[in-house]
């Protein structure tokens, strides 16, 4: 099969590959979903947070995620402090954020937290492995008017080649996060993807990278 067939053929297969295996998940993982919902309600506030990221195109979507952090957590200043806010700034990101619940915790090192993300994979917004999806500010803010064309040339995913790399222990300060979410673009395939959602589960049953 050549390379241009290929091309026209695989954003089919992993559109289908996507809704059959979001499906089969939810499915599978009813328990564990009902589970962690009753576990962050008992934790306090909402079960479900929700938050606009860029999707393909450019488009806007609201991205879901079970709630990992305290109620408030939003106003950064009231939790952060000005060391804290400066690094959040930069990275989107803390090694460890005192705005995260004690349930929270748990979730983020297992991933659980990403699980309703299924929903946006089922909606056309996410695919299973792509680019994680970005704030419109982190997306202007690290990277190039031409790769933030390339990113947004495909859709953002559950999981990708940086968080099976690396997960958190590569930055925006170093450059190295853009090279690895900009590796994948440019390597397209269906091999890849497989390979890169075994090399998740492996990142995540380990904990390694977690934050």
């Amino acid at each position: 099969m050549n390379k241009t067939k290929n091309r026209r053929i695989y954003p089919v297969i992993k559109r289908i590959a996507d809704v059959l295996l979001s499906l089969l998940a939810m499915l599978v993982l009813l328990p564990v979903f009902l589970a962690v919902a009753i576990a962050v309600k008992c934790d306090g506030g909402p079960v479900f947070y929700a938050q606009t990221r860029v999707g393909r195109g450019g488009k806007p979507f609201r991205v879901y995620k079970f709630r990992s952090m305290k109620p408030g957590a939003e106003r950064l200043e009231d939790f952060l402090t000005p060391e804290e806010l400066a690094e959040y700034r930069k990275e989107y990101k803390l090694v460890k954020d005192p705005r995260v619940s004690k349930v929270g915790g748990f979730l983020r090192k297992s991933s659980l937290d990403e699980l309703p993300q299924m929903l946006n994979i089922l909606k056309g917004d996410m695919s299973l492995v792509g680019p994680r999806p970005l704030l419109e500010s982190e997306l202007a803010g690290n990277y190039t008017k031409q790769q933030r064309e390339q990113l947004l040339s495909v859709r953002p995913g559950l999981t990708g080649y940086w968080q099976a790399m690396s997960r958190n222990e590569s930055s925006y300060l170093t450059g190295e996060r853009q090279k690895q979410e900009l590796y994948y673009i440019g390597r397209v395939s269906l091999g890849m993807d497989v390979k890169i959602l075994c090399m998740t589960v492996k990142r995540v049953f380990s904990g390694k990278g977690a934050v």
